[in-house]
C-alpha cells in the first residue's frame, strides 16, 4: 500500500483497494490514515483532491498543543486521545515522545535499551485495547465511519504508525480482511516513517546512539501488533466481540461501516 505523494502530510495512505476476500475490497477514497497534520497546506493539490470532511486526531493534549492540526477547509476535527488514561497511570509512552528520546541517546538507552523498547511498545499496544480512553477513541472513529452520510475521513496520530496502525487494523478486521492483509498493511508504513524521521535517526547515531534502538522506536514490528491482538483474544475472544462489546459499537453501525467501505468486483 504505497503512500500518497502529498508534500505537506507525512505517511498519507488510502485504505482503499485492500483485498477483503471473496472478490471484495475496501472502497477507495473514504478512509485515510496519516501522520500529524501540523504542516498541511490547503493549497496542496493532492490533499485537496481527497475531499476530507472529518479528521480524527488520536494524539495527546501535549502533542496537539505543540503541533496543532491544520484541518482541510470545510473539515471537522474530532479529538480522540487514545493515551489519556495510559498517561495518568504509566507516564508518557515511547509512541508519544519519539523526538525527545531520539535527541538524547543516553536517555534512550537508559530507559529503552536492552529490549525495553519492545516491551514498552507491547504494553502500550495492550492499552490500546484495554484502557477506557482508548476504547472511547476507537469507538469514536467507528461511529464516524458508521455515519451513512459521512464524507471521506482521515485518522492520524504523530508518526501515523502505532495508534493509527491499530485503528487501521480494527477497521480492516471488521471488514473481513485476513491476517496477512492486516499485517502487511500495518508494516507498510515503515519506509515512509523512517524517511520522515531520517534526520533524527542520523543525529541519534552520530551522537553515539544505537541505530537498532532508533529503528525500534520509529518503526513497527509484528510483535507490537500481536500484543494488541492477544489482548483482544484474552479479553473478548474475537475482534467482532471487541468492537461490539469492548467498544460498544451497535450492530447497525457495524452494518453501515461494512456497506459503506466494501466494494464488490464486477
Amino acid at each position: 500500500m504505497p503512500a500518497i505523494p502529498a508534500t505537506t502530510v507525512a505517511n498519507l495512505r488510502d485504505l482503499g483497494t485492500l483485498p477483503l476476500g471473496e472478490g471484495r475490497s475496501v472502497r477507495e477514497g473514504l478512509v485515510f490514515r496519516s501522520g500529524q497534520l501540523d504542516r498541511l497546506d490547503a493549497e496542496d493539490p493532492v490533499v485537496a483532491g481527497l475531499g476530507i470532511r472529518t479528521v480524527v486526531d488520536f494524539r495527546t493534549a501535549a502533542e496537539r498543543t505543540e503541533r496543532p492540526d491544520r484541518v482541510p477547509p470545510g473539515g471537522r476535527l474530532v479529538v480522540a486521545d487514545v493515551l489519556a488514561d495510559f498517561l495518568a497511570t504509566s507516564g508518557l509512552p515511547p509512541a508519544a515522545r519519539l523526538k525527545t528520546l531520539l535527541s538524547d541517546p543516553a536517555l534512550a538507552e537508559e530507559h529503552l535499551g536492552g529490549g525495553r523498547a519492545q516491551a514498552a511498545f507491547a504494553r502500550t499496544y495492550r492499552a490500546f485495547v484495554s484502557s477506557d480512553s482508548a476504547r472511547a477513541s476507537y469507538r469514536a472513529l467507528l461511529m464516524e465511519l458508521g455515519d451513512p452520510h459521512a464524507g471521506p475521513l482521515l485518522f492520524h496520530c504523530t508518526a501515523g504508525k502505532d495508534r493509527t496502525g491499530w485503528a487501521a487494523t480494527v477497521v480492516l478486521s471488521l471488514l473481513g480482511a485476513d491476517e496477512r492483509t492486516v499485517t502487511d498493511e500495518y508494516l507498510a508504513v515503515n519506509p515512509a516513517v523512517r524517511e520522515a524521521f531520517a534526520p533524527l535517526i542520523e543525529g541519534f547515531t552520530l551522537q553515539g546512539g544505537d541505530p537498532e534502538l532508533a529503528l525500534a522506536l520509529l518503526g513497527v514490528v509484528p510483535g507490537y501488533l500481536e500484543a494488541a491482538q492477544d489482548e483482544v483474544a484474552v479479553r473478548h475472544g474475537s475482534m467482532e466481540k471487541y468492537v461490539r462489546e469492548g467498544l460498544g459499537v451497535p450492530d447497525e453501525t457495524v452494518a453501515v461501516i461494512r456497506e459503506r467501505l466494501t466494494v464488490y468486483a464486477a
